[in-house]
């Protein structure tokens, strides 16, 4: 996987195209992560104790990964990941700028 919790994405591809967002969380078995502000959908909430009026709650949903693509820190547009070892370490790089991602 080539993101992490709190990355930069930018969506190449759908209604929310070209929208920015950090990553909040990540399925490894379906290949989605929920970025934060986008793909936002209603809920609608039945009455209870906890939410008495009830009604719509606007929340999040999971995009595919593919659709999405990490905003390079340093030129500030999207850029593919690779992976290399450094001092023995695997480690995270910008394919555009071959700089190190945090």
């Amino acid at each position: 996987m080539y993101l992490k919790r709190n990355d930069l994405v930018i969506v190449i591809s759908g209604a929310s195209k070209n929208e920015t967002g950090r990553v909040i969380r990540i399925d490894t078995e379906t290949d989605r992560v929920w970025v934060q502000g986008l793909n936002m959908r209603y809920k609608h909430i039945r009455r209870s104790q906890e939410n008495p009026k009830g009604g719509r709650v606007k929340k999040e949903c999971p995009l595919h990964i593919s659709k999405v693509q990490l905003l390079d820190p340093k030129e500030n547009k999207p850029t593919r990941v690779g992976f290399r070892l450094e001092n023995g370490r695997k480690v995270r790089y910008s394919k555009k700028t071959n700089e190190v991602l945090p």
